[in-house]
């Protein structure tokens, strides 16, 4: 099983970057999708997420209105464009995928991908 997260960088506040995490190894299209965040001395923290089918997003209200997730069950990729950038994005971003089976959890984690957000 491998998340692997791509497209971190420096970008400038106003600015934008698109991660992506590509899966393999796993049904990709029975898991949900998120990309969770952590910046130094603070815990891991959600910022998106997107059901199996892609038919339903959720945001934290931080980041609503200039990230967007999404994915292709074809590709097995989960996209996240974020635009509008804030220095307070600026964090390690994991790709994580979870699946619920009967009375059990599944979920896997990417190694993380770094976006600095500074002018």
């Amino acid at each position: 099983v491998q998340l692997v997260e791509s497209g971190g960088g420096l970008a400038q506040p106003g600015g934008s970057l698109r991660l992506s995490c590509a899966a393999s190894g796993f049904t990709f299209s029975n898991y949900i999708m998120k990309w969770f965040r952590q910046a130094p001395g603070k815990e891991r923290e959600l910022v998106a997420a997107v059901t199996a089918r892609g038919d339903r997003t959720d945001y934290a209200d931080f980041v609503k209105g200039r990230f967007t997730i999404s994915r292709d069950n074809s590709k097995n990729t989960v996209p996240l464009q974020m635009n509008s950038l804030k220095p307070e994005d600026t964090a390690v971003y994991f790709c994580y995928a979870g699946l619920q089976y009967g009375l059990g959890y599944r979920e896997y984690w990417g190694q993380g991908t770094q976006v600095t957000v500074s002018s």
